[in-house]
């Protein structure tokens, strides 16, 4: 039985790494993914999270409110958990690049870094998490996925030594009211067509 164990919890790192998906293979898809467009305003967003043996564990809403300067993206997320918790997060995320994106918040070790193609977006970054009273350093793979002006849909795997721990999937939403995207200053619409 031991010998059993040992061999699985040799092989789950290795499956781990055969992922097939790849940035790169939502190149030209539509609609396409621009963050600080459809993160400016007032997004609402609602989440899961799933042990790594499928047993949901957690469930959560989100307000977010994002501002756009031209350069850094600002998002104000405001965290209500089932159970009564709440949370903040604010993300301070720069577009360094076409489609490069690097981001920074207080529970984010170091810097997160982001790749667009298309409709998706590949995000990874290191966090302590509060697993049960213990704090854990875990590192967060996202794939996000636009699927019209209004929805954006996210799943994270969560992973300590390549083991994955769990997943988060959060459902985005902009207010139909809103009219889908919302604005960005002209000039950087301007630049966004370009593009």
């Amino acid at each position: 039985m031991f010998r059993r164990v040992a061999y699985l919890l040799l092989l789950v790192p290795l499956l781990g790494a055969c992922q097939s998906m790849k940035i790169e293979d939502f190149r030209g898809t539509t609609p396409r993914l621009v963050l600080e467009e459809y993160f400016a305003g007032e997004t609402k967003a609602w989440g899961i999270f799933e042990d790594r043996f499928g047993n949901l564990r957690r469930e959560f809403k989100v307000d977010i409110q994002g501002t756009w300067d031209g350069r850094t993206l600002t998002m104000v997320e405001d965290f209500v958990y089932a159970d009564g918790e709440v949370d903040q997060r604010i993300w301070r995320i720069e577009k360094v690049g076409d489609n490069l994106y690097r981001g920074r918040a207080d529970d984010v070790l170091g810097t997160a870094e982001g790749v667009v193609e298309g409709k998706a977006l590949t995000w990874t970054y290191d966090m302590i998490l509060n697993v049960g009273g213990t704090d854990l350093k875990v590192r967060f793979t996202d794939w996000m996925f636009q699927q019209d002006d209004e929805v954006l849909i996210n799943r994270a795997s969560v992973t300590k030594f390549g083991i994955e721990l769990g997943t988060v999937t959060l459902f985005f939403r902009k207010p139909a009211a809103g009219g889908g995207r919302a604005a960005v200053p002209a000039s950087d619409a301007g630049s966004e067509q370009a593009a």
